[in-house]
C-alpha cells in the first residue's frame, strides 16, 4: 500500500494513529460501493451548489453527472460534496451578506475532505466569486464550471430575458404604462429556461472574468444552460481536473497579478457589472493581490466598452455565445492583455488566443476603433463626498445627466425610502438628485443592491425615466442608469454620505471623475460632530450576523473578511 499523502490518503482524521484512520475510513467509504481500485485514483472533489431555491443552478445536477463522466474518462474519482447555494431573489437581507459564509464553506471543505482537485460548480452571482475565494485560499488545485445563462423569452412579440427587462416593465408598471394582470403575465416569460440571468449581469460577468482570468476551460463563459455544449464542456472540465492534480496546478499560479489585471480589462470591455469590481477584489484579495481603484479607472482609459449587450446594449448572452463567446472580446483586446499568464489548460492567455478558432462576421462583439462606447464601462469618482471611491456605471447612463449639479433629496434608510418615495406629496423634481445613506455594507447590513433607487411614483407617472442616483449599497449588473454606487466609507461608519442633508447640493462630474457635496467646511464640521451611528441591528449579539458586522471590509477591499486576507 502506498503511503503518499494523495488521493483517500490526504488530510486523515486525526486520531493518534494515521494507519488506523485511513483504516476506519476506507471503511465507510465502501459503504458507497468503491472498490480498491476506484480509491486508488486520483480524487477529484466536485462542488455541487444545487438547490431547490435556485434556478440558476437546476441543471446543477446534469453538470455534476457530465464532469463525473470526464473525471473518470481520465483515470480519476469524482465524488460530489454539497456547498452552500446562492439565490440573489431567495437569499435575505441579500446573497452578498452571505458570499462570504459560502467562501468559508467552501475552502473549509476542501481542506477537510481528501481530493487532489477541485471542480467548483457557480453560476447566480455571488457563487462564482465565493468558490473563487474559497478555492483560491484553500489552494487545492481547482477548475470553475458554470451554469450558463437562461435563454430568451417572448412577451406580445417582444422578445424578452432577465433581468434588465425585468426592471424596464416594473418601472413601466410604477409609471402606469402596464396593469396588474400584464406585469403578472410577464412573471411566466422572463425566466423561461433555467440559468442565469441572460444580460450582462453580474452571473454573465463573473464567468467572463474568471474565463478571462484563467481559472475556467476556454469557451465556458458563455455556453446557454440548456445547450449539450454546456454538458460537453463540463466532461471536459472533469478530465481536465484530473491532470491539473497530476501537475499540481493550483490558483496561486493562475491567479496573479497579470491575471487579475486581465480580468478587470475585461470587465471594462464587457461593460460589465459594478458587482465585478468588488468581487474581482475579493477574489484577488485572497492572495494578498490588491486591486487599486484609479488603475481600473486608468483601463477604462484605454479601453472602450466592445460588447453589445443589454444593459449597455441590445442583445443578449445567447446572441454574445452565438458570435464566440469570450473569443472575439480577446482578439479585439490582444494589444492590452498581458498574454505570458498561465490558465487552467496548463497554456498562457496568449497560446490560448492564438489557438482560438477562425474569426467570423458578427455584430455583437464591436472592435476598438469602432466601439459601442467609447470609454470604458465604469468610471471611479472621488471628492469630499467619496474620498476612499465610488463607482458609475457610465456605459448605461443617460449621458445629459453624468455632468449634473442637482438638489439633494435624502432618504436616511432602505425602511425610509420605502415609507416616503411613492408619496404623492413628496418635494422632488427630475433633477433633484436622489440619495440613499445606510445601506452599505454594515449599514443594511450585507450592501444589497438596492442602488437602483426607484423614480419617486409621480415622477414615474409623468414619464422621467432616469435620475442622478447616490448611495453606499450596490447594484445589480442587469440594472441601468445614472447611478452612483459603493460610496466609501459608508455612511453607517460615518462616511461623509452619512451628513448630506435633503436641500445640500451635489456635483457630478463623470469625465472629470469628480463627486463633490457642495457644503461648507465649517457646516460639515458642525454636522460632524452631532452624527451619531445608526442603530444596531436586531439580532448583532450573536451568531453569523456577528461575525460579518465585526470583520467584513468596506467595498474598496472587496467586502471580504479581514482575517480570511493575507
Amino acid at each position: 500500500m502506498s503511503n503518499k499523502r494523495e488521493g483517500i490518503r490526504k488530510g486523515l482524521t486525526r486520531y493518534g494513529d494515521d494507519a488506523f484512520s485511513l483504516y476506519v475510513r476506507k471503511a465507510f467509504i465502501k459503504a458507497m460501493g468503491y472498490t480498491d481500485d476506484a480509491l486508488e485514483r486520483p480524487l477529484i472533489g466536485i462542488a455541487n451548489t444545487y438547490s431547490g431555491y435556485n434556478a440558476c443552478h437546476a441543471t446543477v445536477p446534469q453538470i455534476v453527472e457530465a464532469v463525473k463522466r470526464g473525471v473518470m474518462l481520465a483515470g480519476g474519482l469524482p465524488i460530489e460534496f454539497p456547498i452552500i447555494s446562492l439565490h440573489e431573489s431567495f437569499a435575505f437581507p441579500t446573497s452578498m451578506f452571505l458570499r462570504n459564509l459560502m467562501s468559508i464553506d467552501t475552502e473549509e471543505m476542501i481542506k477537510a475532505q481528501p481530493m487532489d482537485a477541485a471542480v467548483l460548480i457557480g453560476g447566480c452571482d455571488k457563487t462564482v466569486p465565493a468558490l473563487v475565494m474559497g478555492a483560491a485560499s484553500a489552494n487545492v488545485p481547482a477548475v470553475v464550471e458554470v451554469t450558463g445563462p437562461m435563454l430568451t423569452g417572448t412577451h406580445h412579440g417582444e422578445r424578452v430575458g432577465a433581468c434588465t427587462d425585468c426592471r424596464r416593465f416594473w418601472a413601466k408598471y410604477r409609471g402606469g404604462e402596464i396593469d396588474d394582470a400584464e406585469v403578472e403575465e410577464l412573471t411566466n416569460q422572463l425566466v423561461p429556461t433555467a440559468g442565469t440571468c441572460g444580460v450582462m449581469g453580474t452571473a454573465s460577468t463573473m464567468a467572463l472574468l474568471t474565463e478571462a482570468m484563467g481559472m475556467m476551460l476556454p469557451g465556458g463563459g458563455t455556453i446557454p444552460a440548456t445547450f449539450a455544449d454546456r454538458q460537453r464542456h463540463a466532461e471536459l472540465t472533469g478530465k481536465r481536473a484530473v491532470a491539473m492534480a497530476a501537475e499540481g496546478l493550483t490558483p496561486k499560479k493562475v491567479i496573479t497579478p497579470a491575471a487579475v489585471r486581465n480580468a478587470l480589462r475585461v470587465l471594462q470591455a464587457i461593460g460589465g457589472s459594478t458587482n465585478g469590481l468588488i468581487h474581482m477584489t475579493a477574489m484577488a484579495g485572497r492572495l494578498g493581490i490588491r486591486v487599486d481603484l484609479d488603475a481600473f479607472d486608468e483601463l477604462g482609459r484605454d479601453i472602450p466598452v466592445l460588447v453589445d449587450l443589454k444593459p449597455s446594449g441590445q442583445y443578449y448572452m445567447e446572441d454574445l455565445h452565438r458570435a464566440g463567446g469570450l473569443a472575439p472580446i480577446l482578439r479585439e483586446l490582444r494589444d492590452h492583455l498581458e498574454l505570458d499568464t498561465l490558465t487552467v489548460t496548463g497554456r498562457t492567455l496568449g497560446e490560448e488566443i492564438d489557438n482560438l478558432p477562425p474569426a467570423y462576421p458578427q455584430d455583437v462583439v464591436k472592435t476598438v476603433d469602432a466601439p459601442l462606447y467609447p470609454g470604458g464601462g465604469m468610471v471611479i469618482l472621488r471628492g469630499n463626498l467619496a474620498p476612499d471611491g465610488a463607482v458609475i456605471k457610465q456605459s448605461a447612463a443617460n449621458p445629459s445627466l453624468l455632468s449634473h449639479e442637482g438638489r439633494a433629496l435624502v432618504f436616511s434608510s432602505l425602511e425610509d425610502m420605502a415609507a416616503r418615495v411613492d408619496d404623492p406629496d413628496l418635494d422632488v423634481t427630475p433633477d433633484d438628485v436622489i440619495v440613499l445613506q445606510n445601506a452599505g455594507p454594515l449599514g443594511a447590513p450585507g450592501m444589497p443592491e438596492a442602488g437602483y433607487l426607484p423614480i419617486p411614483k409621480k415622477l414615474a407617472e409623468q414619464g422621467v425615466k432616469d435620475m442622478v442616483r447616490l448611495s453606499d449599497a450596490r447594484m445589480s449588473g442587469t440594472a441601468f442608469g445614472t447611478i452612483i454606487l459603493h460610496v466609501a466609507p459608508e455612511s453607517a461608519v460615518g462616511g461623509p454620505l452619512a451628513l448630506v442633508e435633503t436641500g445640500d447640493w451635489i456635483r457630478l462630474d463623470v469625465p472629470n471623475r469628480s463627486l463633490e457635496h457642495l457644503v461648507e467646511d465649517a457646516e460639515l464640521a458642525r454636522r460632524r460632530e452631532a452624527w451619531t451611528p445608526p442603530s444596531a441591528h436586531a439580532g448583532a449579539e450573536r451568531g453569523y450576523l456577528n461575525l460579518y458586522l465585526n470583520r467584513v471590509t468596506q467595498a474598496p477591499d472587496g467586502c471580504d473578511f479581514d482575517f480570511l486576507m493575507p
